[in-house]
């Protein structure tokens, strides 16, 4: 076992059990802020999971549906239904704390409709597939945001976890482990000290 070199001295040992003990309540808080970030991030996951398969639904209907649009129209009829689209989306980004970390906000900014055509020589196919993606589009955006908080709680999860670790399996047992030598060493200068007394005493009292 590693231990920190110093001086033996009652000093010495007086600082080192109140570091000692300071790296014990800061290992306990660390400790707490980890699990706390694990359970945030178990309820984040769960949140992002649900999400996402909504997403890949919502855009599979879109599809599926634009699929079934194109079959009944002719190419030129869908070229043309997407010549000017009106829909414009902009993304504002703001942040928001969570515990100890600043993860991000987004809020969309749109203008526009999605459809922009007119309904003539469309299909109603081609209506819903729009509308389908239009919805995907926002809750596309609400998991970019989940997800890029979902990253930025796990890279403080490993950073807690490898400070947790340091003081658990480095730093506090080499303060024990000095204490614990501080401790022996001041007994045997203790011991040395009362047998050199003794010795005095007698020389003393033969004379």
């Amino acid at each position: 076992m590693n231990r920190i070199s110093v001086s033996p001295t009652r000093m010495e040992l007086l600082r080192l059990k109140k570091r000692t003990a300071l790296a014990k309540r800061g290992h306990k808080l660390l400790k707490d802020k980890q699990d706390e970030l694990v359970r945030r991030l178990f309820e984040l996951l769960k949140g992002v999971r649900e999400l996402r398969e909504k997403v890949e639904k919502e855009i599979q209907e879109s599809v599926r549906r634009f699929v079934f649009a194109r079959s009944s129209m002719e190419p030129e009829e869908v070229e043309a239904a997407f010549l000017l689209p009106k829909k414009k989306v902009g993304l504002e980004t703001s942040h928001r704390k969570l515990m100890t970390i600043s993860v991000p906000v987004f809020e969309e900014k749109i203008e526009g409709e999605m459809i922009s055509y007119g309904f003539a020589t469309t299909s109603p196919e081609l209506d819903i597939s729009l509308e389908a993606l239009d919805k995907a589009l926002k809750d596309l955006i609400e998991l970019a945001e989940k997800e890029k908080s979902l990253e930025l709680l796990a890279n403080e999860i490993e950073k807690t976890r490898r400070r947790v670790n340091a003081l658990e399996y480095v730093l506090i047992p080499e303060l024990e482990e000095t204490v614990k030598y501080i401790s022996m060493k001041l007994q045997e200068i203790e011991r040395s000290d009362i047998t050199r007394l003794m010795k005095i005493k007698d020389i003393v009292r033969a004379h």
